[in-house]
């Protein structure tokens, strides 16, 4: 009987961590993962870190990602990209600081503003060719007009 007590709380502490049935179910929906921990910090566009060293090395932290950045919904289209570099390196333990008790030294090649992955849309980045083509593309002749 004790067991099944305890099987209520931790289901009542998983629902109360989400904000009750219908945080958890949004929850469920968008990201397909149910966990309480410990909140460790959040970033400057609202994505929330956790942690939690009862689950095993490499579940143990996550990110519950914000409904907007840089002006683009992302409620339904949540991307890894959308984690900042400082965070990136404590969310995948290679730290155990996270920025909020030790901040990155500042560097001139990182960015103020981070930006997340833009591949096929019209902002992605398209490099530019400094080669010749190999094969020159076939222009019609054009007929003298009378």
């Amino acid at each position: 009987m004790a067991e099944y007590v305890q099987l209520v709380k931790r289901a009542l502490k998983h629902l109360g961590g989400h904000g009750g049935v219908r945080g958890a179910l949004w929850q469920l929906l968008r990201v397909n993962d149910l966990k309480t921990g410990t909140l460790i910090g959040i970033d400057k566009y609202g994505n929330k870190y956790y942690e939690d060293k009862r689950n095993f090395f490499g579940r143990h932290r996550w990110v519950i990602y914000t409904d907007e950045m840089n002006g683009k919904n992302t409620f339904w289209e949540v991307d890894g990209s959308m984690v900042p570099p400082e965070w990136h390196r404590w969310l995948h333990s290679m730290t155990d600081d996270p920025p909020t008790t030790h901040p990155p030294v500042a560097r001139k090649f990182i960015w103020e503003n981070h930006k997340f992955n833009l591949s096929g849309t019209p902002g992605q980045y398209v490099p530019y060719s400094t080669t010749r083509k190999k094969i020159q593309e076939w222009i019609p002749p054009t007929t003298a007009s009378k």
